[in-house]
């Protein structure tokens, strides 16, 4: 029995995971994403495989350079089951329709504008649209628990662990006989890290011959949890002194959570200056609801805050803004304001109103929580433009920058270093997807001199054999 993989997306590049898995005649996708940054015009390209041909599809977890082409998946065929956790099914609902919302406001906009030019036929439509999701969402067939085997096949059995990366997050390991001998070949989707503010870390692997493993800080260590705190806390303190307001681009999805622990805390530690905090996201604000409903998923210290009755996400200067008009009125306020807002890598959404209204500004800062893919508006930013275009109009950089990696919900690379050595002893082979293509080719030198380990940095489409 031959099992063929290949993968189309997240290929010398971070976003856009997509791997098909084929054994015999059974096809299993891993991941269907939306590429973002410089490669969002692939989410326009036909898949490299017929969607109809699809017998299932598994997803790690509902970021959506993880779950962003589902849609446009069952929109071109796919009728097979999708397999997730339950947290991933009730996340990925609402990060979909989200997902559709600022495609067609994107449209619009961009219609309208050509349309003045004389040229709409250039305009390109969604590539799904709400009904879509709809329809996606009624693929979700399977919910599995961590550690609950699922046998897709009396040969192909798949288990989740705890990638400790976001809510619901796993990494999939595929055990899979053939004749006298089984090979396990595992997918690591995105890996957390050992210590999380909110949720369990990252679970150990273990007895995996073959492992696709993501690389996006591969070569980089990040500040521990604590440092990276009271580095945000020390943002926060130094900014309010400064006049103006507090931008922060955030990631609706575990991010802005974590944002709002840590201002919480200060709260309750009487640091946190009288202000007025917004989190300006509806996804957000419904993510924050989600949370809420699985606490099993939560670390010792965020489930003993809600056995006390405390909601971990919550204080008395918090306001939710789930209008436009009540976004609009955050722009009026000149001083003392967090604005927490989408999207996390500000290309598209509020944050770039907020953006628009407050970069210009050297008594504001912008507080930066997380990764920004090349190509995108916030990494322009972090890489030090003088100016940058938001709505057609040249925005000077005046604002004070700050850059808080710590925060990050992916593994650094001593992390991944360790995860993969607990399998070290019957490891063949590491497949590196799903980070830039420097950073690949450190973490492979890495893995060669100092464990011995062969890897191979994945082409995309190219076929490989297991």
């Amino acid at each position: 029995m031959n099992i063929k993989i290949q993968s189309f997306g997240a290929t010398e590049g971070v976003t856009g995971s997509c791997h098909l898995i084929q054994v015999g005649k059974l096809k299993i996708l891993v991941d269907c994403g939306m590429f973002q940054g410089f490669d969002e015009n692939k989410n326009y390209n036909p898949f490299p495989f017929d969607p109809k041909k699809i017998d299932y599809l598994i997803l790690t977890h509902a970021h959506i350079d993880h779950i962003g082409r589902v849609p446009k998946l069952v929109r071109h065929g796919f009728r097979g089951k999708i397999i997730s956790t339950k947290a991933t099914k009730r996340i990925a609902r609402i990060m979909l329709l989200d997902s559709v919302r600022v495609m067609l406001e994107e449209y619009k906009t961009q219609y309208k504008k050509a349309l003045r030019r004389g040229n709409p036929e250039d305009v390109k439509p969604p590539i799904y649209y709400e009904d879509d999701v709809y329809d996606a969402m009624e693929s979700f067939k399977i919910e599995l628990d961590y550690h609950q085997p699922f046998y897709i096949t009396d040969n192909i059995k798949i288990t989740f662990f705890d990638a400790g990366h976001i809510l619901g997050s796993a990494f999939v390991k595929f055990e899979i006989k053939e004749e006298n001998q089984t090979k396990t070949i595992v997918f690591s989707g995105d890996l957390g890290l050992k210590k999380r503010l909110i949720i369990k870390p990252i679970e150990p692997l273990k007895n995996a011959d073959f492992v696709y493993i993501e690389t996006t800080y591969a070569n980089r260590k990040h500040k521990t949890l604590e440092e990276t705190i009271e580095e945000f806390k020390s943002a926060i303190l130094e900014s309010f002194e400064n006049g103006g307001n507090i931008v922060i681009p955030t990631f609706a999805l575990e991010r802005s959570q974590e944002i709002l622990f840590v201002l919480r805390q200060m709260y309750d530690e009487g640091i946190l200056p009288k202000c007025r905090v917004f989190l300006d996201s509806p996804l957000a604000i419904s993510a924050t609801k989600i949370f809420l409903q699985f606490p099993q998923a939560f670390n010792e210290e965020t489930q003993n805050l809600i056995k006390k009755g405390i909601n971990p996400f919550v204080f008395p200067y918090l306001e939710f803004t789930q209008t436009v008009e009540e976004s609009k009125k955050i722009n009026e306020i000149k001083e003392g304001a967090i604005i927490l807002a989408g999207s996390g890598m500000c290309s598209g959404g509020r944050i770039k109103h907020h953006l628009k209204h407050n970069l210009w500004r050297k008594e504001s800062s912008i507080i930066f929580v997380g990764y920004q893919a090349k190509g995108t508006l916030g990494r322009q930013i972090i890489d030090g433009a003088k100016t940058v275009k938001i709505y057609n109009e040249e925005i000077a950089v005046k604002a004070k920058i700050y850059t808080i990696n710590g925060f990050s919900s992916h593994a650094d690379q001593p992390v991944l270093f360790d995860w993969l050595k607990g399998s070290l002893d019957k490891l063949q082979t590491v497949y590196l997807i799903h980070g830039e293509k420097e950073v690949m080719k450190a973490f492979k030198d890495k893995l060669k001199n100092e464990l011995n380990l062969k890897s191979h940095i994945v082409k995309y489409g190219e076929t490989i054999y297991i």
